[in-house]
């Protein structure tokens, strides 16, 4: 009979442990997890948490190994993985391209340098995996793991190509600082043999080998507000070319620039594809052969690989921002004001990518004291919009703001008309014709002139401000001479203008303490005021009739802007041709005050209004106001409208 007296002794313990036990050696368990977890578990491999990621540490497990033992052994888990018959070949391929990846991660730690191979070959099996299993690109487009190996696939061939051009002299030939010599050569570095294609590839004109390939993903940057790119397969690199040897004067310190007054982009983006030879598996694994293809990601957005069309990347900001941050633009703008060694003398046009004939162009003009960096999230800005980096290129003017205006315009049109005139001697392609100005403070007044017809209305008023007594063929003598500063018809390949903060109509502000105490220190270097030698010499015989003594000095750029002066009161008179849409973007820095008595704190709303605009956007701001956000969309919105069919 059962008794549970039994149960008194050490052996009634027995049957609850054993059911304890039994309990706690349950086989699977479960528990939740947070959404930022869940997409760690699944998306974290050797590019993101430096550990193999959960698909290659499955296919590991299926052929009977874990992380740990394979990566002390790599050679011998590559070996087992590829001849593994338990895995597919997409399982097989992907997690030997992420296994290559971790290798050169390894390596490039111990030795830099020293991974190029490796690199090779995660590209190689990411490029097998993408293209030559049984399934296309297309059929695997919402899965992970064909991001993931995408990835692997534009890594490797981001250090294989940076690495392979920073070790050039390891290659069985010597590079040729000609790019067309280097076109379709083959080039043989330790067991590989490659091709480099340069036909996707719009290089500066001078077309000379970079100084330097640098990965854009390398590089982070304070003062941009965005990183524009362009998802999809390739590399996304910065090419640093030299200048062109004739645009490198005897004394580049003092701006004195021997060559033409243009520089196309010296730091363009470039996207690298590697394509390894062979039409199926089995010959693409056991190529030695492979090309270098270097592509332009603003001419291109797409690009056929192994007969599929995929998305080509590109970076778009990396090197705009690159080329700036090592311009040194800051400290000149204000030498150069000041007249200063290190300054410019002359209007430079820089090119923000290789000319292209078929997209229309946009000009920036900076104010004053200022630089293409005034320009720094506004051009980012729309070079980041797909459809306005479609159709449009910047150009960027860099011009001594100590100048008086007169000068500035003319050499600036001048520059303006010889750059069209070099990379359309026919003018017939679309890149000459509906030009855009966009002009900040000072550069707006200056575009305004560009599109202003004087009809002798400005030289006259500057001849009778001077008031001199002088006989009729002096005075010919003179207007001789103004005429070519003074006398001008809008320029005939704008169509558009945009004028931000612009002192139309001068400013008190360059009037007062401070900025007359600027004004005082600014000297004109000689090569400038040469320019003027015919005018002083003409105005140095006659005699001035009121003893105005102080007319006689050439005046500079804070001069010019001043609500006072004859010049820029003279030009606000100036009609705008009425082919030219222009617009107005203007700061107010205390919104209560009503619009008529508002300022930006230098320019008056009552300076920069312009009666005839086809629109005019008031945006809470200061004297920069071309950096605020709404400024930036409303300039898109224009450039976007112009677009549309008229």
């Amino acid at each position: 009979m059962f008794s549970l007296a039994r149960f008194h002794s050490p052996a009634r313990w027995l049957l609850p442990a054993c059911l304890a036990l039994l309990t706690g050696c349950a086989g699977v368990k479960v528990s939740s997890i947070q959404p930022s977890d869940y997409l760690a578990q699944r998306r974290a491999d050797v590019l993101t948490s430096g550990q193999l990621s959960p698909a290659t540490r499955e296919s590991l497990r299926v052929m009977g190994s874990e992380s740990k033992p394979c990566l002390a052994d790599a050679s011998a888990c590559r070996d087992q993985l590829r001849s593994s018959a338990g895995l597919t070949d997409e399982q097989r391929l992907s997690a030997l391209s992420e296994l290559w990846a971790k290798q050169a991660m390894d390596q490039e730690r111990e030795t830099p340098g020293s991974a190029i191979a490796a690199w090779l070959e995660s590209a190689r099996y990411a490029w097998a995996y993408l293209f030559f299993t049984e399934r296309s690109p297309s059929e695997r487009a919402f899965e992970d793991r064909q991001t993931q190996v995408r990835d692997y696939y534009n890594y490797a061939a981001q250090q294989a190509v940076t690495g392979l051009f920073k070790h050039r002299d390891e290659l069985s030939v010597e590079l040729p600082t000609d790019l067309d010599e280097l076109h379709g050569d083959r080039i043989r570095w330790q067991q590989w043999q490659l091709t480099v294609e340069l036909s996707g590839l719009r290089q500066p004109a001078h077309r000379v080998l970079p100084q330097e390939l640098v990965a854009a993903a390398s590089l982070t940057f304070s003062g941009l507000r965005n990183i524009y790119r362009r998802d999809g397969f390739g590399a996304e690199l910065v090419a640093v070319f030299p200048p062109p040897p004739e645009a490198a004067g005897p004394d580049p310190r003092w701006g004195r620039m021997q060559g033409p007054p243009y520089q196309e982009a010296l730091f363009p983006a470039i996207t690298a594809l590697l394509q390894f030879e062979g039409s199926n598996l089995a010959q693409v694994l056991a190529t030695q052969a492979l090309s270098v293809r270097l592509m332009d990601p603003y001419r291109q957005s797409e690009v056929k690989l192994a007969g599929n069309r995929v998305p080509l990347a590109g970076n778009f900001t990396s090197g705009y921002g690159l080329w700036l941050a090592r311009s040194g633009f800051s400290t000149q703008a204000v030498r150069s004001l000041l007249g200063m060694g290190n300054g410019i003398v002359q209007p430079q046009i820089y090119l923000m990518q290789p000319y292209d004939p078929d997209r229309r162009v946009v000009v920036m003009l900076h104010g004053l004291a200022s630089s293409p960096e005034a320009w720094i999230n506004v051009a980012n800005e729309v070079l980041g919009d797909e459809l306005l980096r479609s159709n449009y290129q910047i150009w960027q003017v860099y011009y001594p703001t100590n100048a008086p205006l007169a000068l500035n315009h003319h050499a600036i049109r001048e520059a303006l008309t010889e750059t069209l005139q070099h990379f359309d001697p026919d003018g017939k392609a679309p890149a000459s014709h509906h030009l855009t100005l966009v002009g900040h403070s000072m550069g707006g007044v200056l575009s305004r002139l560009m599109v202003s017809s004087t009809q002798g209305q400005l030289l006259n008023a500057m001849t009778t401000e001077l008031e001199l007594e002088l006989s009729a063929s002096a005075k010919r003598q003179l207007e001789g001479h103004l005429s070519e500063y003074l006398e001008f018809e809008p320029f005939p390949q704008v169509d558009s203008a945009i004028f931000i903060a612009a002192p139309h109509r001068g400013t008190g502000f360059a009037s007062n303490r401070l900025a007359r105490w600027v004004a005082n220190l600014i000297t004109l270097p000689i090569s400038m005021v040469e320019q003027f030698t015919d005018v002083a010499r003409a105005v140095a015989n006659a005699a001035p009739r009121t003893g105005k003594q102080g007319l006689l000095r050439i005046p500079n750029g804070i001069d010019n802007l001043s609500d006072k002066d004859p010049f820029v009161r003279a030009a606000a008179e100036l009609p705008i041709s009425s082919k030219v849409r222009y617009h107005s973007i203007i700061g107010i820095d205390n919104p209560k005050l009503p619009l008529e008595e508002s300022s930006d704190s230098i320019v008056p709303y009552s300076s920069a209004h312009l009666a005839g605009a086809a629109s005019e956007r008031i945006v809470p701001s200061g004297h920069s106001v071309q950096e605020q956000p709404q400024s930036i969309v409303e300039i898109r919105r224009i450039l976007r409208s112009q677009l549309q069919p008229q």
